[in-house]
């Protein structure tokens, strides 16, 4: 049998190294794909499958995806539960010798996608890794696209730990060892109630002291004692496999990740799944929508930053008095304040996810559209800060004070880069004139010439040359010039606005004017790279001024929610009493659309009103009444104002529900047992601090 081109040799010898992706082949201007990955490329992304000759007797599957429009077909087929790893001409293929060098530059999975077309600005996108050992559960929860990262620890109860954690991140892609695949709750739970995409990693991945030298060298330390990861070695390795995994993936330094947030369940309010699920915190439990819940309720929010803060701060209420009241503080300055609040919300309209923004820009994938839309971003920053300078209460002065207004970023990119910017970094374009004196002469010179020299001698003022591959460079005229078009020129394609022509003195020109343009696009690109990394070197003061904007963000959002539902700030106590005059209910009194909601006392307590029997008839709102309590109680400490005309809350440490008649036959229980496996569960956690809802027990 004859021997696989020398091409092909090379793709398989990479294929064999990335055996788990889908290998994008670079081959001149498209990404190709061959055998079993291109029968499922073809199938998945409905295009066409075609066969390469490579030596052999029968041709190779093949089918393939232009270069340029690339990242549309990996995020479909990342989509649906695919890796792609990204494999590069690594040099011109006009100056190779032999065969052109290539190299996978990066690898595309569920949860280390860096494309802004397929991630939620709404949410976050978590990688998760899980590690079992050493008689512990550790978890860490990473998204790459704005260098968050949170980490935990559990020494029991690890399945239905690890549950409620994963329904309070919804991971897209969960890394494990082979212990954390044995807890049953958790594999059920990833597997039925999740879309993540999961996987087991070799023992290899989770081994201590690889794991505690990838996190030592990443955040640059000499001890895990500095970084307060001492005795807990769990977290360790969760913390190094998924350091690990995302360097395989992206190919670079990871330098937006620059903290861990280690984080004890003691900080915040404890909600469980079926907690979650029963007040429809997030989403409805029926269509598993937004509207119709708690966060619909909440996020008024303005920017992709402040939507996933509302919503981080939705599903993680405090369970700490005095950072409870400094958020009320806040919302309370900016509730009272008419003027400010709607200046700063209108303000906010224009800021984009600057967070993601400069994780593009550092990972070097940001084009020049972006970094306009950073400089945009940049604009209203001098106003909001401007506003916020007589504020008084202490979180709207750390906003203050964190809010760089980064006037170097913003001269850079309107000193460099054109309004009229392509998407492609690659074709030139993007640079405006007189920034580099090296561009200027290397062919910008030329082409102006060749431009204004054509309109003097034609008339035509507004004639235009451009280029593209089908065509070659041709002059463009509008159609109010038609008339002054020379015989000479010889028409090429009509447009809605102009026509295009091309001349035989412009064909005969346009071997020097390529020359030019090469040069050009080559030169630019230089220049746009520099442009870039000196903007990336200012991502701790971007990613400082992002958070501040994601926090003024949300706190404006309580605010306007509370003044335009008529909330009252409650009172938040660490005693053991709740009071609540005329409460309603936030969501349905949102969703009756302005009918009157009939408000209800609540009064529970650790003495005589330990406990509140419910009763009446079908459909008389026994359920919405207990929801109601439970929800303004969450609300409470939140931070936001609550629906009622006043509140004494004490803290709650958890909320049960055990709401509802379902069973959950996938995991092999009947409605009786759910319930039964729930009232054990709350009579097993459940302390003196707890809230309970029993509802058709």
């Amino acid at each position: 049998m004859a021997e696989y081109s020398p091409m092909m040799q090379h793709y398989l010898a990479t294929k064999k190294q990335y055996n788990d992706c889908i290998l994008f082949y670079r081959l001149g201007d498209f990404y190709e794909m061959f055998f079993d990955d291109a029968l499922t490329a073809s199938k998945e992304l409905e295009i066409t499958l075609t066969g390469k000759d490579c030596g052999q007797e029968e041709r190779a599957p093949m089918c393939g995806v232009p270069f340029h429009a690339a990242e549309t077909y990996i995020n479909r087929l990342v989509s649906n539960g695919h890796k792609v790893a990204i494999c590069e001409q690594m040099e011109d293929p006009k100056l190779a010798k032999g065969i052109v060098k290539r190299e996978v530059i990066k690898v595309v999975t569920p949860g280390t996608n860096l494309n802004a077309q397929a991630l939620d600005e709404t949410k976050n996108n978590y990688l998760c890794s899980c590690c079992l050992l050493f008689d512990g559960l550790g978890l860490c929860f990473v998204d790459v696209s704005t260098g968050e990262l949170y980490l935990t620890e559990f020494s029991e109860n690890y399945d239905e730990k690890a549950v409620d954690e994963l329904a309070r991140f919804m991971p897209s892609e969960i890394l494990m060892n082979k212990e954390t695949s044995t807890l049953k709750r958790f594999c059920t739970f990833v597997s039925k109630k999740t879309e993540a995409t999961a996987e087991t990693l070799s023992s290899s991945e989770f081994d201590f002291e690889k794991c505690k030298n990838i996190v030592l060298s990443h955040f640059e330390k000499s001890s895990l004692d500095s970084l307060d990861l001492e005795n807990k070695k769990s977290a360790v390795c969760a913390l190094g496999a998924a350091l690990s995994y995302l360097y395989n993936a992206q190919r670079n330094d990871l330098n937006n990740i620059k903290n861990i947030n280690f984080y004890s369940d003691s900080r915040f309010m404890k909600i469980g799944l079926s907690t979650r699920r029963n007040l429809e915190i997030t989403e409805t439990m029926r269509d598993r929508e937004k509207k119709g819940s708690l966060l619909w309720v909440l996020d008024k929010t303005k920017t992709a930053m402040g939507k996933r803060l509302i919503r981080n701060w939705t599903e993680c209420p405090l369970y700490d008095c005095a950072a409870i009241i400094r958020r009320q503080n806040a919302v309370d300055e900016i509730y009272g304040n008419t003027p400010l609040r709607e200046e700063l919300m209108s303000l906010m309209g224009g800021i984009y996810d600057m967070e993601r923004l400069m994780t593009r820009v550092l990972y070097n994938t940001a084009n020049a559209k972006e970094l306009l839309s950073l400089k945009s971003t940049l604009s209203p920053l001098p106003r909001i800060k401007e506003m916020l300078s007589g504020c008084t209460s202490s979180m709207l002065k750390s906003v203050y004070d964190n809010i760089d207004l980064l006037e170097d970023v913003y001269n850079l990119v309107n000193d460099a880069i054109s309004e009229d910017a392509p998407f492609s970094v690659r074709e030139g374009g993007m640079i405006k004139d007189n920034f580099n004196a090296e561009l200027d002469d290397g062919g910008k010179t030329y082409l102006a010439e060749l431009e204004k020299n054509e309109q003097e001698k034609t008339g035509i003022k507004k004639l235009k040359i451009g280029y593209n591959r089908v065509f070659g460079y041709f002059y463009e005229v509008p159609n109010a010039f038609k008339e002054l078009v020379p015989d000479e020129y010889i028409r090429k394609q009509t447009l809605t606005n102009c026509e295009r022509y091309i001349s035989e003195e412009l064909k005969a020109l346009e071997t020097k004017v390529l020359g030019a343009q090469e040069r050009i696009v080559s030169l630019e690109y230089e220049v746009f790279s520099s442009v870039r990394k000196k903007i990336g070197e200012q991502y701790e003061r971007t990613q400082r001024t992002s958070k501040a904007i994601a926090t003024l963000d949300a706190l404006c959002s309580l605010a306007f929610v509370a003044v335009s539902n008529n909330y009252s700030r409650p009172t938040v106590n660490a005693g053991d009493r709740i009071s609540i005059v005329n409460g309603r209910h936030p969501v349905i009194e949102k969703m009756l659309g302005g009918a009157p909601f009939v408000p209800n006392d609540t009064t529970l307590d650790c003495t005589d009103n330990r406990t509140l029997i419910i009763t009446g008839p079908n459909m008389a709102g026994k359920s919405t009444y207990m929801r109601q309590t439970a929800l303004i109680s969450l609300m409470a400490q939140i931070g936001c104002f609550v629906p009622a005309k006043e509140a004494d809350l004490s803290l709650v440490d958890r909320i049960f529900t055990r709401v509802g008649a379902s069973d959950d036959l996938a995991s092999g229980q009947s409605t009786f047992m759910v319930e039964m496996t729930e009232v054990a569960n709350i009579l097993h956690n459940a302390t003196k601090d707890s809230l309970i809802i029993l509802d058709e027990i």
